[in-house]
């Protein structure tokens, strides 16, 4: 009997609750969270990337080159598909292969590559793929023999599971279609850069545990397709509604937000496998989190948090509280001389804007916002350019309050984005005019003077809605002027700005985006200075819950 529930490679990476409700007939009709513009754009701009891929590895590649249209019906594609295999094609593009009925798989690859035995998966992602480093087994960029891989001296891998499992998803489509590689399970893959070929060996030990690729995708695939088939037969759910991270740009959103707040779910409050054990040890809603006694036995082994955090932090949400200190005095580090500093980027394009506000005592340089920005659209060198001017700029302040005898500090609000910014404009732009070394860089970096306020307030107060600067600010009193303000929202106004949909550059979005970057800086300000003060009288201390 054949398998109505069919999965692309997705569903490996997937919540697996998600997968649950694609596959339920009950939900079918179910009006689902309008799709997210940002989204869109990202869909968008990774099907032009995979489009100008293709062009540059037809004109480079020697050999039959094949493409199945993508907008074509996907009966029609398999079987294109299906004559280029049987003909020995060496390269082909937007392949969709038979579906697997009995192991209920579904899907294709950008790129099917021929080898003398058979064909190999290469995909192509619209995300970086390495860092500098070494190790990575890679080709140039036009390069498809994986005759020609070598270790690369100047690159190591990045991260990136789900190309991988996407990569062992097509090598088992290839096995039950009769073509895979029978001696080796390699894939490839393509990133934004696209500066080299990136080849991983799925059968390697390279996963915690030192499982493979394979055997990763295998167990979790097996997973995925129980928790569709129970869905799709209508019987007992393998997967409850929880909340994770997921769950911030999941159509399905709603539909488990109303289920979760009508069961009032420990996962409100408590994320992750202490949801998940807490529920197991019959702790299954935040009023039975928060009638707990921190001072009993913990019910579970916690890892994402404190036992008595996690108590608090449900007495602060049925309590309807953003912010509860754990500590009884509130402090930050304060200076003479201030500034805040708030980033913009667009994706892993570049840095486009360093906003930085000046406070404190008069030093001989104008107070208030400065902005430093390229509208070059990204990439571009003119990055260069700006970050340098910014790096100048503070620079010279530093120095002036040094000389003047005065203390100094400068404030962002999570570091990790700064800093991979602060670091990565250092290393792309190394030796052009005005960019700092790593060893100057660092020395601030590390220093007493660049405070991240993210880390001060995960020290200091549990915050029961999330610790986001959007979150936070308000409870000091800050309010954005621009009611779409956010980051998501930042990422379209961009795109107007710079003219990159082929438009002519929009002034006006420019000026949207210098706005919504000086509030950044200004709520920092406004956090820092509630921290110094208010904040000690006006968030609850958590043990008075």
């Amino acid at each position: 009997m054949t398998n109505e529930v069919l999965l692309d490679a997705g569903a490996v990476t997937r919540c697996r609750r998600r997968v649950h409700l694609e596959h339920d007939p009950t939900m079918r009709d179910t009006p689902l969270a309008p799709p997210d513009p940002a989204a869109e754009q990202r869909i968008a701009d990774a099907r032009a990337h995979r489009a100008e891929i293709a062009r540059r590895l037809e004109a480079a590649t020697e050999g039959p080159w094949v493409t199945v249209p993508a907008e074509l019906p996907a009966a029609e594609r398999v079987r294109l598909t299906g004559e280029a295999l049987a003909a020995g094609t060496a390269y082909i593009w937007g392949g969709l292969l038979p579906s697997d009925e009995e192991g209920g798989r579904r899907g294709g690859a950008e790129l099917l590559v021929r080898t003398d035995a058979g064909y190999l998966p290469l995909i192509v992602v619209r995300h970086r793929v390495t860092d500098p480093g070494e190790g990575a087994r890679t080709t140039p960029p036009t390069d498809l023999d994986p005759a020609n891989l070598r270790t690369d001296p100047e690159r190591k891998v990045r991260s990136q599971p789900r190309d991988q499992l996407r990569l062992a998803h097509v090598r088992r489509l290839l096995q039950r279609a009769g073509h895979a590689e029978p001696g080796r399970a390699l894939g490839a893959v393509i990133g934004l850069d696209a500066d080299v070929v990136v080849w991983h060996e799925l059968d390697a030990a390279t996963w915690p545990g030192g499982r493979s690729t394979l055997a990763e995708y295998d167990s979790r695939f097996a997973d995925r397709l129980a928790v569709a088939r129970a869905a799709a037969t209508r019987s007992p759910a393998l997967a409850e509604p929880s909340r994770i991270l997921e769950c911030r740009r999941c159509p399905w959103w709603p539909i488990c937000e109303s289920e979760l707040n009508r069961g009032r779910d420990v996962s409100l409050v408590v994320r992750g496998e202490d949801a998940m054990e807490l529920r197991r040890a019959g702790v299954s809603t935040v009023d039975k989190l928060a009638a707990l006694d921190p001072a009993d036995e913990p019910p579970i082994q916690w890892t994402g948090t404190t036992f008595t955090d996690a108590v608090a932090l449900a007495r602060a949400w049925l309590a309807d509280l953003t912010v509860v200190r754990r500590v009884e005095k509130v402090t930050v580090p304060r200076a003479d001389v201030e500034v805040d500093i708030d980033m913009e980027s667009f994706g892993d394009s570049g840095a486009y804007l360093w906003g930085c506000l000046l406070g404190g005592t008069d030093i001989g340089v104008e107070r208030g916002y400065h902005a430093f920005a390229t509208w070059d659209p990204l990439p571009t060198t003119d990055e260069a350019r700006s970050f340098a001017e910014f790096w100048a700029w503070l620079s010279d302040v530093r120095a002036r309050a040094t000389a003047a005898g005065l203390t100094f500090r400068a404030y962002c609000y999570n570091a990790l984005a700064e800093n991979r910014w602060l670091f990565g404009s250092v290393e792309r732009f190394a030796g052009m005019d005005g960019i700092p070394t790593r060893a100057e860089l660092s020395s601030f970096v590390e220093s007493d003077e660049w405070v991240d306020l993210f880390r001060s307030v995960t020290d200091q107060f549990l915050c029961s809605h999330g610790k986001g600067l959007k979150v936070i600010a308000p409870v000091a009193g800050f309010r954005w002027r621009d009611a779409e303000a956010g980051g998501e929202a930042s990422m379209r106004w961009y795109r107007d700005a710079v003219g990159m949909d082929g438009t002519a550059p929009d002034p006006a979005q420019r000026e949207r985006l210098l706005r919504y970057n000086e509030d950044d800086v200004l709520a920092t300000r406004a956090l820092r200075e509630w921290m110094s003060g208010p904040a000690r009288h006006e968030a609850p201390y958590m043990h008075d819950l």
